[in-house]
């Protein structure tokens, strides 16, 4: 962290928010006052006002107001085509009023008039006049006016204002006090109090205009000086809060910042960042400061042991990763595992959920014909589970080793792994032992998944079959073994849980119809490809969830015993030839994988009967043997030569009962051949003794 600057200081923060709340503050003072003083102004007039057109309406004769009502109503009256004030100064104005003329030489208009100035000059008001409302033309019609510029002769009307229509409808209330502001007149307040004759309705209203000017500039100069005054006060204010809140909390958290940002780059040796700041405020800062200066003694604390705690977890960690290197070389993990063998192909991978994991498999030849398959899981995870599974996975291999079968092997590790065990740690393990030769195999499941098997030119189906107990859980138990064969073509895959119960953000399980999914989806690809698509599959729907189990899985394709070729090879008929062609037969039958004790018998036979050619067949000549070698289910072996034809099959067998010495000299060979061959046939044809020979293996 390096001492970058503040984009908006607390200081400049702190003038901002007081100088804005003072403003506010202030402006919202002077809006009240004002208000409040423009109200009184008003309301103060307005009843000043009504008052006075009450007197007014006091003052007046009725009698009068309705006798002059009567002379300006029949005018009025009797005009269709009335003109209104906005016509004011017109020919058609002057026209229309000119009809009312006669009526200011009244005495009930003279009379009226000279009241109406008095009261205006006693009052000091700005006019006072009387009217009346026409209903059906909702206008207000003049009477008498005792302005003194400008008054509206008899006949003038005026529509009615909006907010004095209710007169219409209850004219005994009268028109309510209002204030108007024109820039004729200026501010004017207006009331109207009923005029009642003699019949005690109303004739007519008794109107009075007071000029508020006056009062409205003393507002306005009484906002003026209040808005300094407010001014003047909210400068002051804001300086000595701003002044309070920069000694008490701006500096204090500035010194906090810089201790903070010394603490941070290092500070100066052996000294303390916090402690020494001396911040008494009495308030939630000092409080800040002790915890800062605690926290730091703790940090410090906390410091020296994550010092000590980094340096273990770096040991701990370096030797996980040994670990996780040794057991990874435990397992097989170099492929193709048996490059020199077409008969089988075989891929595995294990993929831990922590550094170490307590899944393992295993494959390994017992003898050139037996291959074991192993697949299994340890409860628990990580370094416990790894110790548990070295253990197991070592005890499997060194007691099939021995030539056990699976479940005599699985009865002896559950023994050894019985004893002593404290942490009760089990392990689930599928084993199987298979004969390459024919397919053949016997396997034995401890609690583990049932394997899959895919038929050639099938598709994967699971093998479901009762279960024994997991290996470690009881001492006494009695582990169950099936025999089963594959064929050539035949794929075979095994898999822990960690494969079928892959978890998404969703806690969705993979499951096995997925997994199946997967593997058909694939069904030709060889065991390599198909464990990368199925691991392709799990991540793809695992997404970004975290792996909680190993996953490890194995897979076998049978291709089946390797069928060579026909061979054939030609020779002198001479006994120094033999090692030539049991040469050519042994390498045959190692690639055929064919056991020592029948490779013993087939050579005998050969040998047998390759040396009765050389030494009868072209008698004092030397003459060719041609030999074939054909593999199927076995080997077939065809000896040919030109020489004399002689069917040995003919001849009968030796009384091998009877002492050598006694014996008939001659015919051992061949009935040693036919003894240890399965079939043995002669026939001649073209000229060539042919004597076929077939061994099954």
């Amino acid at each position: 962290m390096k001492n970058q600057k503040t984009k908006f200081p607390l200081r400049r923060k702190s003038v901002l928010i007081i100088a804005i709340m003072a403003i506010v503050l202030g402006s919202v003072a002077v809006a009240v006052s004002a208000y409040s003083f423009s109200r009184n102004n008003e309301n103060k007039f307005k009843k000043e006002a009504t008052e006075l057109a009450a007197t007014v309406s006091t003052v007046v004769d009725p009698a009068t107001v309705a006798e002059l009502r009567n002379a300006v109503d029949t005018i009025y009256d009797s005009i269709e085509d009335k003109v209104g004030s906005e016509y004011m100064g017109t020919a058609r104005y002057n026209e229309y009023i000119a009809k009312f003329s006669h009526i200011e030489e009244t005495p009930a208009f003279q009379s009226l008039h000279a009241q109406l100035r008095e009261i205006q000059d006693v009052n000091d008001v700005g006019c006072i006049y009387i009217l009346y409302v026409d209903v059906p033309t909702k206008s207000t019609v003049y009477l008498v006016d005792a302005a003194v510029e400008d008054p509206c002769p008899p006949g003038n009307f005026d529509p009615v204002y909006e907010q004095n229509i209710a007169v219409l409808s209850r004219p005994q209330v009268g028109f309510p006090a209002y204030i108007t502001n024109t820039p004729e007149y200026g501010w004017l307040v207006s009331a109207a109090v009923p005029i009642y004759g003699e019949d005690k309705q109303v004739c007519a209203f008794a109107f009075v205009d007071v000029s508020m000017n006056a009062v409205k500039e003393e507002e306005r100069n009484f906002i003026l000086f209040l808005s300094g005054l407010l001014a003047v006060i909210t400068i002051v204010i804001s300086a000595l809060g701003i002044t309070a809140v920069n000694r008490a909390v701006v500096k204090p958290i500035n010194r906090l910042s810089r201790a903070a940002n010394q603490y941070y780059n290092g500070g100066e040796k052996g000294k303390k960042s916090f402690a020494g700041l001396d911040i008494h405020t009495g308030d939630e800062i000092e409080n800040l400061a002790t915890a800062m200066a605690k926290m730091e003694d703790d940090m410090n604390v906390y410091i020296d042991n994550l010092t000590s705690v980094t340096a273990e977890k770096e040991r701990i960690g370096a030797e996980l990763n040994v670990a996780t290197k040794i057991q990874a070389d435990m397992l097989p993990r170099i492929f193709p595992a048996f490059p020199d063998r077409k008969d089988f192909d075989i891929y595995a991978t294990m993929a831990p959920a922590k550094e170490v994991g307590g899944d393992f498999y295993d494959f390994f030849l017992i003898d050139d014909d037996h291959i074991a398959l192993v697949m299994a899981d340890v409860s628990g995870k990580g370094v416990p589970a790894a110790l548990f599974m070295v253990v197991a996975k070592t005890l499997i291999k060194n007691r099939a080793q021995m030539g056990d079968s699976p479940a005599e092997i699985l009865k002896h590790v559950n023994e050894q792994l019985c004893d002593g065990n404290e942490a009760e740690m089990f392990v689930t393990v599928w084993l199987a032992i298979i004969e390459l030769s024919t397919g053949k195999g016997k396997a034995a499941n401890a609690g583990h998944e049932h394997p899959v098997l895919r038929r050639n030119g099938g598709k994967y189906e699971m093998i479901v079959y009762r279960h024994s107990p997991a290996v470690a859980v009881f001492e006494t138990t009695r582990f169950r073994e099936h025999e089963f064969e594959i064929r050539p073509g035949d794929t075979l895959f095994v898999y822990t849980d960690g494969v079928t119960e892959a978890t998404n953000a969703r806690e969705e399980l993979f499951g096995t119809e997925r997994m199946l999914n997967a593997l058909n989806g694939h069904p030709e690809a060889n065991p390599e490809d198909m464990l990368k698509i199925m691991k392709n599959e799990i991540d793809r729907f695992v997404g970004s969830a975290p792996q909680f189990d190993d996953i490890t899985m194995l897979a076998l394709q049978y291709n089946g015993p390797e069928q060579l070729a026909d061979e054939e090879i030609t020779v002198e008929a001479k006994i120094e030839n033999l090692e030539t062609v049991l040469g050519v037969l042994g390498a045959r039958l190692e690639k055929t994988n064919c056991p020592m004790r029948v490779k013993m018998q087939i050579e005998l036979a050969v040998e047998e009967a390759f040396v009765n050619v050389a030494n009868y067949a072209y008698g004092d000549k030397v003459g060719k043997a041609r030999i074939r070698f054909a593999n199927e289910n076995g080997i077939t072996i065809t000896l040919m030569d030109q020489g004399m034809p002689y069917d040995p099959l003919k001849r009968e067998d030796p009384d091998v009962s009877l002492p050598a010495e006694v014996r008939p000299i001659g015919g051992l060979g061949v009935y040693m051949v036919k003894k240890t061959m399965d079939e043995v046939g002669y026939e001649y044809a073209d000229g060539w003794n042919v004597l076929k020979m077939r061994k099954s293996y």
